[in-house]
Formats: structure tokens, sequence, C-alpha cells
């Protein structure tokens, strides 16, 4: 792998801001990316957590991450999300860049979120956002949503009141009205955004309004959740993919268990949206699940070596 190009996480802040990886991803998808069609993510558990192994090809490029999941390293001070990337050159499959996968991920789940949320919230108005989570996902997000939509006040809510306080003044410094809440605080809220790892739902789903759009980012697993029963039943429902979702959103996998909905209650994917195949309704509100896709990865990976060989 002579001259394979490294790029860390401060080399990636500098080359591809939330706004612009957003862009990268809609591209793709109007350039004829089927979601649907993407191989489904390997999990093996070791005894640390999880090793997921996540590869994507297009024309241009071949990718793969690897990346764990390590529960216990945040009490060791050390990242949860840990891993590596590695993109191939298409035609060849020569080994082109090294990246740092928890940075990659960082970087492009946030982007998945904020394309959604410009599909599904309106663009005429500031939207009051709240905001779960005080890890790297939720700081990553508020970015994103910021990048996207002006927002009139930022509510942040976790476990942790510290993180919490923290994420809340970093909004401010950010131009964003900004304080700490409680679960109830989503009846006021325009978007709700869940970036957490929690299992089991974060907040009451009848107080969400019906105007309102919801995102979850936090889990791919089954029988793990972020939201509850009563607001996916009332809710329309997106995915990045039908096949993805169906495989690993506990979201949306638990209130089918309990026949709160069928699998057809998914009224879209991401690439529906973004190609204008799929309107949201003003009259419910919209959910957006992300269990997180290896061709988000092939597509912000790429367009970060793109822009790396042009400094």
């Amino acid at each position: 792998m002579t001259g394979l190009l490294q790029i860390d996480a401060a080399t990636m802040a500098r080359l591809l801001g939330p706004a612009a990886a957003t862009d990268v991803l809609s591209e793709v998808l109007r350039e004829g990316l089927d979601p649907e069609a993407g191989p489904p993510r390997t999990a093996l558990p070791v005894p640390a957590g999880e090793l997921l192994l996540m590869p994507a090809a297009t024309g241009s490029h071949v990718g793969v991450k690897i990346a764990g999941v390590a529960p216990g390293n945040p009490a060791a001070g050390l990242p949860r999300i840990t891993g590596s990337y590695l993109l191939l050159d298409g035609a060849d499959l020569r080994p082109l860049a090294l990246l740092d996968g928890a940075a990659l991920t960082e970087l492009r789940t946030p982007a998945v979120s904020a394309l959604a949320v410009r599909h599904l919230t309106p663009d005429d108005r500031r939207l009051r956002l709240v905001l779960f989570g005080t890890g790297p996902q939720a700081y990553g997000h508020l970015e994103a949503v910021l990048a996207v939509r002006e927002l009139s006040e930022v509510v942040v809510v976790g476990r942790n009141q510290v993180g919490a306080r923290a994420l809340a003044g970093y909004a401010r410094t950010l131009g964003a009205l900004a304080r700490t809440g409680t679960p109830d605080d989503v009846a006021g809220a325009d978007l709700v955004v869940c970036c957490t790892t929690a299992r089991e739902p974060l907040f009451d789903g009848t107080l969400v309004a019906p105007c309102a759009t919801v995102v979850a980012v936090g889990s791919h697993e089954p029988e793990a959740r972020e939201t509850d029963t009563a607001l996916v039943a009332r809710a329309e429902v997106y995915v990045e993919a039908r096949a993805a979702a169906l495989r690993e959103a506990g979201d949306l996998l638990v209130p089918t268990a309990e026949g709160a909905i069928e699998e057809d209650h998914i009224a879209g994917n991401l690439a529906e949206l973004v190609n204008g195949l799929r309107t949201p309704s003003p009259e419910r509100p919209r959910f957006f699940k992300s269990v997180g896709m290896a061709w988000e990865d092939l597509a912000v990976a790429g367009a970060l070596y793109t822009a790396a060989l042009a400094l």
C-alpha cells in the first residue's frame, strides 16, 4: 500500500464541513444510487463489544469500514466508536486512502440526518430543536442541523447534566439560543433529534406535535430504540432504505412485533425524498429512522479523498 494517503480527523474537518457532506449524499442519490441495493452490515460479537464490517462499491471507488463499538470505553476515557476506512480505486482496486473511521462516522451520520431534515422540515421559518444526547454525535448533529436550517432555540436533553450544559454552551457559541431541558420539551419542538445509546424510548411520543419532525440515529439493533410505539404508529416514517430498516431498526421492528404497525408503514426512503418521489404530509409527524449504511461512508470518503488531492 505504498503511497496510501492518510486522512485523519483534523484533516477531515478542514476538507469537508457538514453542509458539503450533506450535498455529497444528496448528489449521489440524485445521480441514481439505490440505497436498497446496498450490502448488509456484518456484525461480529467480540469480547469488548461488536465489530462491524461495512463494504460498498460505485464505479469510481470501493471501500470498507471496519468499526468497533465498545460500550465500556467511555468509562475509561476512550471513544465508544473506533475504526478505520479503506478507500480503493473502483477500476483496479488499488488502495488509495486510509481514513479515521470514527471521524468519518461522526461526519456522515449527521449529514444523513441533515439531508432528511432538508426534505422533512419547513424552510420558511426558524425551528425549535430538542436534541437528545451529549456525545460526539450530538455535537455533530447540532452543527449539521444549523448548516441546513435556522433555529429559534436549542434544548439539550441528556442523562449527564454536565454534558448537557456543555453542549448548550457550545450551541450558544454558534449563535443559537440554547438551554438544557427535559423529555417533555418535545411537546413544543419543531424538530427532535435523538443520538443516544438508549435502548428504551426517550420521551412520550403522544406529546410530539403533528407538524414536527423526529430523527433517530442512535441504534442499529433490532431490540433497541429511542422512540416509542405511540410516535411511530402516528408518524409518517422515512428511512435510508426499507431493507436495512427492516433488518436493523428496533424503532420500527418493536412496534411491528407488537402489532401496532405493518412493514408497509414505511412511507419512503431517502432517495425517494431527495428525488421528489415522496412528499411529506403536513398533517402527521414525520419520523426519519437512520441505521447507518455503507454507501454513505463511501460517498463521503470519496469526496474527502478528492478534496485532499486538490490541496
